[in-house]
Parts: C-alpha cells; structure tokens; sequence
C-alpha cells in the first residue's frame, strides 16, 4: 500500500471510528481487508480504475464467499468515503464482486447439554477454589445474559450491582444496551468477587489486564469437556447462540431477542428462526386462527 493509500485508509477509520461508531476490531478488519485489497491491485487502491476492480473477482475466486463479499463491502464504503470527501470524482466500486451465499446457520447446544455443563461447573465451584468460582460466573453469564466474548472480558468490576437485575453495556460498535442479570448469575459473580482484589479494574482481571478472549475460548472448551461434550463444538459464540435459540423456544419475541443480543439489523436475529423450526411448525399449528378451525 503507498503512502497516500494509508493516509487515505487512515482518514477513512478515523471516519468510521467517531461517525459510525465502529469497535476497534471492526477498524482492525477494514484496515486488513484495504490492505489485502491494495495488494491484489498492485499496490493502490485509492486511484484504481474499474477495470482493475473488475478482475479482483478473478484473483479472489479461490477466497470463501463470505470473504469476497466482506472485501467488496470494506471497498464500497472506502470508496464512498473518498467520494464524499472529494478525494475522488468517481466511485468504481460498482464493478467489485457481488458473490451470493447462504449465511451458516450457527452452532446450538441442546438444553440438556447446557445442563450438563452448568452440573459439572457447579460441582467444581463448590470447593470454594477460585478458578472453578470463576468459571461458574463466566458460564452464567455467557449462556444467561448471551454476552459477547469481548464484552464479558472487559466487564468492570463494579458492573454488576447487587439488587440490580441488569446492568447497561456498552458493545458492538458502541452501542449502548440493558442486559438481564438472572439471580443465579448475580450469586455466581458474588462469589467470584471474593477473589478479586478491590483494586481491580476488571471483573475477571488477568495479569495486569483482563482475561483475553483466547484464554476465555480455552476455558469454555474445558468447561465443555469435563462435562463430556466434544470441546470442538463449543465456544463462547456457541454459548451466545445457545442463549438466543434457547430463548426463542420459550417464546421470546424476535425484536425482544434483537435487543437483548445487539444486533443492528433484525435480519442477523432471523437466523434464529431457522435454527428452532420445531417451534416455529408449533406455533403454526396452536396459535394460527385456521389451528381451531373445523372442517
């Protein structure tokens, strides 16, 4: 990437930190993907011309669709950032790829297996030692408030307060949302904070920061095997998801789930309602006024 392409990239997250409010990972994945884009071009992205935007679909052809089309969008919005700022008269971005795919449907424990966990999570912490105390409360508060990875890691000590059955988050892309606090999860962290020392800035400190999402994924998937599930299918993310579809069982209403989870767009919650068809057919069948009907 030249120079004025990174003055370029550097300006645009600027942009999109303070107007948009993207999260550093998020700036950290559009500087990855400008960059891996620069390179496809030769070097410059900022000045490319459409024709040579136009054969980035051949040179990412071996690349996964969700790739493709992550790459593609990070080049929309620079593009349209640099028209917008004048830095360019045209937008070429019209001639980037536009690959079709089927988003996964995600990973799901069942409730047994969830169970599972929490019956050997809490027969470890009943010696009262702090490691098995503290992974308790990360279990109760990933499957039962569905807390991203990054967002339980950096909880404050003092976030959660007693009494108080939620407390208010700061998450993706710096939006700000209430997040329920069971009863249970509030007694685990109580519990917890007997081993954190009152100095502390963090609720789960690590070092001299917080417990990382690497050391947070490595437990979940201990957690998982002592329990006798196959470690491989489980992850914080998975925990998220088991929350959400687990919820949604139960009842839930979809724009309730949107908001407990933080999704910017109700389409990212739909995917739920993929994953729980044996309700949804449920549902059909007991509440559609033709259900009472007879023939």
């Amino acid at each position: 990437m030249t120079s004025d392409d990174q003055a370029l990239v550097d300006r645009f997250l600027d942009m999109m930190a303070a107007e948009a409010g993207a999260s550093p990972n998020t700036l950290a994945a559009y500087r990855n993907d400008l960059e891996r884009s620069a390179d496809a071009l030769g070097g410059s992205v900022g000045s490319a011309e459409s024709t040579a935007i136009a054969r980035l679909g051949e040179q990412w052809r071996d690349l996964a669709p969700a790739t493709v089309a992550r790459r593609s969008a990070a080049l929309r919005r620079f593009f349209g950032f640099l028209v917008d700022e004048g830095y360019r008269k045209d937008d070429p971005s019209a001639a980037l790829p536009r690959p079709r795919f089927e988003r996964p449907l995600p990973k799901v424990l069942d409730a047994d297996e969830v169970q599972r966990m929490f019956v050997e999570a809490e027969d470890r912490a009943a010696s009262g030692a702090a490691m098995p105390v503290r992974n308790l409360a990360l279990l109760e508060l990933l499957y039962g408030s569905g807390l991203r990875a990054s967002e339980l890691v950096t909880l404050p000590r003092g976030a959660l307060r007693k009494g108080q059955p939620f407390l208010i988050l700061r998450g993706k892309g710096a939006k700000e949302r209430l997040v329920p606090i069971s009863s249970r999860a509030e007694g685990a962290v109580e519990r917890w904070l007997e081993h954190v020392p009152a100095k502390s800035l963090w609720l789960f400190p690590s070092g001299k920061s917080h417990l990382s999402r690497v050391r947070l994924f490595q437990i979940v998937r201990q957690m998982a095997g002592d329990a006798g599930i196959v470690p491989e299918r489980v992850s914080p993310h998975v925990l998220r998801h088991a929350f959400a579809t687990h919820l949604l069982s139960g009842g839930a209403d979809l724009r309730v789930l949107q908001s407990l989870l933080g999704h910017a767009d109700i389409a990212t919650t739909q995917i739920y309602t993929h994953v729980d068809s044996a309700r949804l057919v449920e549902l059909v069948n007991t509440r559609h006024p033709l259900a009472t009907r007879s023939r």
